[in-house]
């Protein structure tokens, strides 16, 4: 072997020495992978856990705690004596909520929200149920993963309001502590660790959460309430996000969360953290309708945990109603204050539709609410000062749409002047300026309209949410949350259901005198073809009413009266405007300022002024043509 030989032989080696020293992964990437085997380990124990394998000599279960093949948990295992044992209920209560925890596993059990009646028992309102949901701490360590749900923990101090729970074996400790504070719905969590330090993996590791529940049905209309919930998470930093309500769904966030709520209509059961939580994965499933639920929620997180024992681990769970200035309140009780933001479970519309229901529906409902009245009175009063406070835009709108009644004869005599097909440019440039003259615009009915629009859109989000409404009837309505069933029958047909809600049939009736008078309204507003184009699509405009009994004959009753008396009091608006306005006296006004402005006519602007612009480019180009 000569030199050259040896001389390469060892630079290879030195670029193979080299290139493993520089690829090999470093401490951080190691305690990952460690993490990440150990999260994989604990996925398999839940896959044994939820289906139970034979085994193939012996026919015995696999044991979900460990996998081994003799049907029974290894002694080796940590807090082996707690493994396997029964568990007591323990209560914690207060004056707003009763909670059930197991000792088994030491996990909320069950949840009551006191003074919110039940509509499915006797009693009160049952937020989480023993059969209904089940949640799970799992910690994983060096050589095995501790699931809290195998461990019956012992008692070790208990008041009404608060509980510790606490396993032991050979100076290793969990501990696990509730505390129920007064007069709230928040229950606060404590998970701590002694003697796991040389156990647990390098670093701070993390604590496990899986959480499922099927969310029972509260309320008597399914399908309303099925709209409204949702698994709704917060992130960190950013905005509320919901899964959908009306599909199956997955979704892994790419942030962490601050906190995982189980929503359905009225009600939440909300996982808050006092860090952020990670690696989260939520999913929700639609449930058939013969059962007694709406949906299947699911939940898998880690959250940080001090194995050293150094700190525990906080967590924090709201049990309670979604009532906006209630959970504003418990907002301020979490690690981040009122950037919690868990008043936007109750969900009141888009930016600009929660703007208004946020701060002008809500207080003006709160002043109503506060003088004691019945919610149907409330309601009234409510779309009364909503209707006097439109008012003057509609009273604008009106007054334009008149102007356009009184010159119609004058803009048909202006039509006879251009008969002809080819000349329907000029015949639109002599209107337009005739509107110049007079001072009128054609579009000055609709846009004071449309000023109008987002409030009832913000309506339609503050009513079917407003708790206040659940359990109030009024009427022949006897829960304004839910549909009102007077007429009603034994089985489901097509697109009504197993009912006729009165409020809603009433809603769609002055809907369709509403859109009479607006028709006639436009008829006025238009001439020649235009108008005959108008008559064309009159069908279509008479159609929506009619669809609107089948939309909302399952939505609330409140939210169907409060429709049906803005379409009221709409028809006695116009009847009002139409008897107090002299056509004569109007078009007096109209020709005074025609002649007040002959010499300097108004120029137009906005969309008038677009269309006239509109209109000479294409008569230039018809012209070079």
């Amino acid at each position: 072997m000569d030199k050259n030989t040896i001389t390469g032989f060892i630079l290879i080696a030195l670029v193979v020495i080299g290139f493993s020293w520089y690829s090999q992964p470093s401490k951080e990437e190691l305690e990952a992978m460690a993490q990440r085997d150990s999260i994989a380990a604990v996925e398999k124990e839940k896959a044994l856990s939820n289906s139970p394998l034979k085994g193939e000599d012996s026919g015995q279960e696999v044991s979900p705690l460990r996998g081994d093949l003799e049907g029974s948990p290894d002694s080796t295992a940590l807090f082996f004596s707690q493994i396997g044992s029964e568990g007591q209920r323990v209560v914690l209560n207060n004056n707003k909520v009763k909670v059930g925890i197991s000792s088994k596993g030491a996990v909320v059990e069950d949840a009551e929200i006191i003074g919110y009646k039940s509509r499915r028992r006797d009693g009160d309102v049952m937020i989480l149920g023993k059969e209904d949901a089940q949640m799970k701490f799992t910690l994983p360590l060096k050589q095995e993963n501790i699931c809290l749900a195998d461990l019956c923990f012992n008692v070790t101090e208990q008041t009404d309001s608060s509980v510790t729970f606490a396993v032991e074996q050979e100076g290793k400790q969990l501990q696990v502590s509730y505390r129920l504070r007064p007069e709230s719905y928040m229950l606060d969590m404590d998970i701590a660790c002694m003697g796991l330090e040389g156990l647990a993996m390098p670093g701070q590791s993390n604590l496990l959460v899986d959480w499922k529940a099927n969310i029972l049905q509260q309320e008597k209309g399914r399908d309303f309430e099925n709209r409204y919930s949702s698994i709704t998470y917060k992130r960190q930093g950013k905005g509320v996000k919901k899964l959908s309500e009306m599909k199956d769904e997955s979704k892994e966030p790419e942030e962490a969360l601050e906190w995982i709520a189980f929503k359905n209509q009225f009600f939440s059961a909300v996982l808050i953290g006092s860090q952020p939580m990670t690696q989260a994965s939520l999913s929700t499933e639609q449930l058939p309708e013969e059962k007694d639920y709406l949906k299947h929620y699911e939940a898998s997180l880690q959250v940080p945990f001090d194995a050293t024992g150094k700190e525990s681990t906080h967590l924090q769970m709201y049990l309670g109603p979604n009532d906006f200035h209630v959970l504003k309140a418990h907002s301020k009780m979490t690690a981040y204050g009122s950037d919690a933001d868990l008043d936007e479970l109750v969900y009141l519309g888009w930016w600009i539709f929660r703007f208004i229901n946020r701060w002008s529906i809500l207080y003006i409902f709160d002043w109503l609410k506060a003088f004691g009245l019945p919610m149907g009175i409330v309601l009234l009063l409510l779309t009364i000062i909503i209707k006097v406070l439109v008012f003057p835009t509609q009273k604008k709108s009106y007054l334009s749409s008149a102007k356009m009644r009184v010159l119609k004869p004058k803009l048909d005599e202006l039509s006879k002047q251009y008969p002809n097909p080819d000349q329907a440019m000029q015949k639109q440039q002599a209107m337009m300026q005739m509107y110049s003259q007079y001072g009128v615009s054609p579009m000055g009915g609709c846009l004071p309209m449309l000023i109008q629009v987002p409030i009832w859109i913000a309506m339609f989000n503050f009513i079917p949410n407003a708790i206040d409404l659940r359990g109030e009837s009024f009427l022949w309505a006897d829960d304004l949350s839910a549909y009102d069933d007077l007429i009603r029958w034994g089985k489901d047909i097509w697109l009504i259901g197993n009912h006729i809600s009165i409020f809603c049939l009433l809603f769609s009736l002055t809907n369709i005198i509403n859109t009479r008078i607006s028709m006639r309204q436009q008829q006025n507003q238009f001439t020649g073809e235009q108008a005959q184009q108008m008559k064309m699509m009159q069908w279509m405009m008479y159609l929506m009413p009619f669809m609107f009994f089948f939309w909302f004959n399952n939505y609330s009753s409140g939210l169907s009266y409060f429709y049906f008396i803005s379409g009221l009091l709409n028809i006695i608006t116009m009847w009002y405007l139409r008897w107090k306005t002299d056509d004569k006296r109007l078009l007096a006004g109209l020709e005074a300022y025609r002649e007040q402005h002959k010499n300097d006519p108004k120029k137009a602007s906005g969309l008038q002024a677009r269309l006239e612009a509109l209109q000479k480019m294409q008569q230039e180009q018809a012209k070079k043509r």
